[in-house]
């Protein structure tokens, strides 16, 4: 829920807050971005700033947003426009930009928007206490420190060598493997936000895994652009260190995301299918475009046929297997045939889930530069389309959940939710295949966080499934 501000006035209600030490993130983007803000919150907590819950209450304001689509951008412009107000009645009031953002927008960003102090990349995370510590102290001399503290927040930095900071992981959370990538498909600004494809030590992971299941960590999701390239100092790679993480540690689920189907092999599908106790039998599998000279134009390195090979190996070695992908529509050249190429293919697969998007230019990218590039009413239009096609198929998919018992680890309590029947309380979690489930349980029941209990689906839809608690499992 967003806070409106434009009609409050600023006033701090801790001193800590007030001295400078009050610090607000705005996230806005994929998993790497929120797994990025939760660090950032922890490296600041280690400096002694203070996160806080409402940016009325901060006074430093930071926005960690991704460029790989046009609308993350606009919306850190609109986010500093909406904090204009704050920095009018409070001048000490600091706001900065991070995330691929600010990798790659920086000199843009401290040249039109004169209200943000301070700039840094995805790489130099570890930067940020420094860098806001520079501002307190030289307060005086703001103007001139501004420009030495965007210079010095680029400086290399590698976080992902470090022990993994969560400052609150609750029951499940995101493991960074890899960071980067080396494919450069033609429409992603990935490469030049992120960097080269480069993979933590297994020692690293492991090490973090066990550290997270001690603090009560049940779930956890291996996060990387291309996650499925992981290939560590040692040798291992995906599969192996799934397989390392399934046998050697006590965490209960694993899932990994996101996967790029030219790395998808065999081994991985056989790891999976080795320990249905332990990995999730949902994968989330990009296909992008349904028609293989737009692959081509992509650069994905692979063709409709050798995608739809690559989905027939993972139904045939998990027969239960719930998929999801993303789309890009309006891309520069598709045609009407071309897109009915991808409709095609949203059917014959059958996801459960798509995410889709239009088609946006981004900023060194090849496809920026393709003449052909598609009207952005026929792409709206196609992109409407594709989500009315799916629409159908996702009902019934759904409804085919409905009287089956789920196991679901809970997650959350919902104590703010529509009054529950009498002597109950409501809960959320999900289940093995990434449903997201409301459910009742009695108020007797205690300890419930953490558990994987039976549920059984009483109504499903798409995006949400609602049922009863039958039993727990632990």
């Amino acid at each position: 829920m967003e806070t409106t501000i434009e009609n409050q006035s600023f006033s701090y209600k801790n001193q800590d807050i007030g001295n400078g030490r009050g610090v607000y993130i705005s996230t806005y983007g994929c998993q790497m971005n929120v797994n990025d803000s939760d660090r950032m919150y922890t490296l600041l907590e280690m400096a002694n700033f203070t996160p806080v819950d409402n940016p009325l209450e901060a006074s430093v304001i930071i926005i960690n947003s991704c460029s790989i689509r046009e609308k993350p951008v606009h919306k850190v412009y609109s986010e500093v426009g909406k904090y204009k107000r704050l920095k009018d009645q409070n001048p000490k009031l600091k706001i900065g930009i991070g995330g691929c953002v600010g990798q790659q927008e920086k000199d843009k960003l401290i040249k039109n928007q004169p209200l943000i102090d301070f700039v840094f990349g995805t790489d130099t995370i570890d930067t940020l206490p420094d860098i806001l510590q520079n501002l307190i102290e030289q307060e005086s001399k703001r103007k001139e420190e501004k420009s030495k503290i965007v210079k010095a927040g680029f400086a290399h930095r590698d976080p992902y060598h470090v022990e993994t900071l969560v400052r609150n992981p609750g029951v499940s959370t995101f493991v960074n493997i890899t960071k980067g990538c080396d494919n450069f498909c033609t429409f992603c600004v990935v490469p030049f936000t992120r960097g080269r494809e480069k993979s933590r030590p297994k020692a690293h992971i492991m090490q973090d895994i066990q550290t997270l299941a001690k603090r009560g960590v049940k779930e956890i999701t291996l996060l990387g652009q291309n996650v499925n390239s992981y290939e560590s100092d040692c040798g291992t790679n995906l599969a192996q260190l799934m397989k390392s993480i399934a046998v050697e540690t006590p965490i209960e689920r694993i899932r990994f995301t996101t996967s790029h189907p030219k790395d998808f092999d065999q081994e991985l599908m056989d790891v999976i299918a080795q320990h249905p106790d332990k990995i999730c039998e949902y994968i989330h599998l990009p296909f992008q475009s349904g028609n293989s000279r737009i692959l081509n134009l992509m650069n994905r390195g692979y063709t409709r046929e050798e995608y739809i090979e690559k989905i027939k190996m993972i139904k045939k070695t998990i027969p239960n297997v719930v998929l999801s992908t993303d789309i890009i529509c309006g891309f520069p050249g598709e045609t009407e045939e071309e897109f009915q190429d991808t409709l095609s293919l949203v059917q014959e697969v059958g996801y459960e889930t798509i995410f889709a998007f239009m088609y946006s230019p981004r900023p060194n990218t090849k496809a920026a530069k393709f003449e052909d590039q598609v009207p952005e009413d026929v792409k709206s239009d196609r992109l409407q389309r594709l989500f009315e096609s799916h629409n159908k198929m996702a009902f019934e998919l759904a409804r085919a959940y409905e009287n089956r018992v789920l196991d679901i680890l809970v997650e959350k309590k919902h104590d703010d939710d529509d009054k529950p029947r009498e002597g109950m309380i409501k809960y959320s979690g999900r289940s093995r295949q990434n449903k997201l489930v409301y459910f009742e349980a009695p108020e007797t029941e205690q300890g419930m966080i953490g558990r994987t209990v039976n549920v059984k689906i009483t109504k499903a839809y798409p995006a949400v499934f609602r049922g009863e608690m039958v039993g727990s499992i632990n």
